[in-house]
Order: structure tokens, then sequence, then C-alpha cells
């Protein structure tokens, strides 16, 4: 089964992807959203503080801080799933509790909770969040009120989760949809440049902060021009696919390939070292000379290797990747070359 991703992590990647959003209103969501939650319930905080209703007080103040401080590390850090969970896991215990404290007048918070909930973790996710809180709150409403108030409210909660379930579970998939058709080459299936720019920063990130190596191989197809001008496009982009299998047969499933130019593929080698990585790109070298891509004509690979540094971003290691592979056809083609 697919997994179906949240509004939020939707959020993510498209601010992650285009550093140019971080100066827009978008790039801004989790604090508007956060800043929405919290002015929306401190005045009531206020109030009860005012007439020493402390109980309540107190839980007020404690969803208005964590409105602020949740959606603060989300814009800060881009960590978007245990905040998300820690946020819509705020808005079912706020709601729940101020019904609680306060009578079921308070019930009318739900349906923000509800929505904020649909928005912030998965379709399923929010589904179940919904269901905890009908349940816990049917006993307070229920009693309260007479048969046909209790039934308008929990008909109209129903109605509100039936809805919000069903606009994120189409969004979920159109988000899903586009991110391929954003991230994914359309000949080869293979990750494009900017799914790569999007790897590349949670690769560095990740070495950045928990010393995890990391190692690029760069790969070109050998006079790729000359095959396609003796045998024609159509059998180059069957070349193309046919070197991107190669290559996926072999990598490991932490591994990721991204073609970011015409012949041009890069691979990701997450938790490998420099030699790992050489070892790995002279099979990839090995397997591509002996297959028989082209009846008749060899086809060949250039590869060049760089292990991630201290101290790098990842314009520098890609850098020092490509000029390895140039190394590599500058010693003569259908060879590695390794960036010390």
């Amino acid at each position: 089964m697919r997994k179906l991703h949240s509004g939020m992590d939707a959020w993510r990647y498209i601010v992650q992807s285009d550093h140019r959003n971080r100066r827009s209103i978008e790039s801004y969501l989790p604090l508007i959203l956060s800043a929405a939650g919290a002015l929306g319930v401190l005045p009531f905080a206020i109030k009860r503080f005012m007439q020493q209703e402390w109980t309540s007080a107190i839980i007020d103040t404690v969803i208005v801080t964590g409105f602020v401080a949740l959606g603060t590390y989300v814009y800060r850090t881009r960590r978007v799933r245990a905040a998300s969970l820690a946020i819509a896991f705020l808005c079912m215990v706020g709601v729940i509790t101020t019904v609680y404290a306060n009578g079921p007048v308070q019930v009318y918070w739900v349906f923000p909770a509800l929505m904020a909930m649909f928005y912030l973790i998965q379709p399923r996710e929010a589904v179940l969040g919904a269901v905890i809180t009908i349940a816990a709150l049917l006993p307070v409403v229920v009693p309260a009120s007479d048969a046909h108030e209790s039934g308008t409210i929990i008909t109209t909660i129903l109605v509100t989760s039936a809805f919000a379930f069903a606009f994120s579970l189409i969004t979920s998939r159109q988000r899903e949809q586009l991110l391929v058709l954003a991230t994914k080459d359309p000949l080869t299936g293979a990750g494009n440049r900017r799914g790569l720019d999007a790897k590349l920063t949670d690769v560095v990130n990740a070495f950045h902060r928990l010393g995890t190596c990391a190692s690029l191989v760069m790969i070109d197809l050998d006079h790729f021009k000359k095959v396609n001008d003796i045998h024609g496009h159509a059998v180059g982009d069957q070349i193309l696919k046919r070197v991107t299998k190669i290559i996926n047969l072999r990598i490991r499933v932490t591994d990721s390939l991204y073609r970011i130019g015409g012949e041009e593929f890069v691979v990701v080698l997450e938790g490998a070292d420099l030699d790992r990585a050489v070892h790995l790109a002279e099979q990839l070298r090995t397997l591509v000379d002996a297959n028989e891509l082209v009846p008749d004509h060899a086809v060949t690979i250039s590869l060049g290797v760089a292990e991630l540094k201290d101290g790098e971003n990842s314009n520098d290691w890609l850098h020092r990747a490509d000029e390895a592979l140039y190394g590599a056809k500058h010693a003569g083609r259908n060879s590695t070359s390794v960036s010390d």
C-alpha cells in the first residue's frame, strides 16, 4: 500500500527543494498556522486567568505555548513528522480536556482541531485521532444536551471529519503524483536534478549532524552522441533505460540513482566510504562493458567517485565528483577516477 503524505510533508519538500521559497509567504506556513492557533486560544487563557479559573487557564496556556514552540521548531528545522504528530496530539488532547473542564459549550473547538489534524498528519492517522476525539466527547456531550442537540453536534462532527478525510485523501494522492513528476526522470524512472538536490541536502545534513559517511559515483556514457548519430535517438533512449536497469539491479536499496543530464547519472551512496564506492563503480563499469547494449558497437561508461568531507556542502561534493569524472574521461574513458 502506498504511503500517503500529509500537507505538512508536502510543505517540507517544496520549501527544501527551492531555497527561494524561504522568502515567500509559503515558507512561513508553520509559523502562520501556529500563530493562528495560539492567538485563537490566547484570549480565553487571559480571560480565565482573570476569572481565576486556574485549571482551564493552565490548559489554555499549555496549548498556546505548544502551538508556538512546535510551529517555530518546524520552521527552523524542517523536521516535520514528529512535530506534526505532536501538534495533532495537542489539538486532540486540548479539545477533550477543555470540554471536560469547561463543559459541552467548548465542543465547537473540535472543528478547527479536526481540520488541523487532517492537514498535519496522514489521512488514516487523522481518522484514528478523530474517532478517539469523538468517542471521548460522547460521555460529556450526550448527557448534557437533548437528543436533537446532541445528535446535531455528533452529526456535524462526523460530516466534517468525512469531508476532511476525503479532501485529505484526494490531495495526498495528487501531491504524490506531482512529487513523482517533479522528482523523476520520465524516460528512465531515475531521480532528476531536483530530486538529487533534495537528497544531497539531506545526506550532507546527516553527515554534519551524525557523522554518517557518504559517497557519490558520477557516471557518464562514453561517446554517447556518436551512438545517437549512428543508431538514432530511439536506440539511444533504450540504452539509457538499460543502463539505468543495470545500475538499479546492482546498487543497494539505500542507494539512490539520479539522471542529471542527457547521458549523465549520479549514484548517492549513504553509509558508504570511498573504498566501497570505488568497488561499486568498478562493478558497474564492468557490467555495462560486458552487456551488449548495441549490436556491433561497444557501450562503456566513465565514472568519478568522491566521498563527502568535513566542511563540504552539496555543491562542493558534487563538483569534486564531476572533476573525478573528467579525470576518467581524460584518462581514456571506460575507467574510474577517484577524488582525494
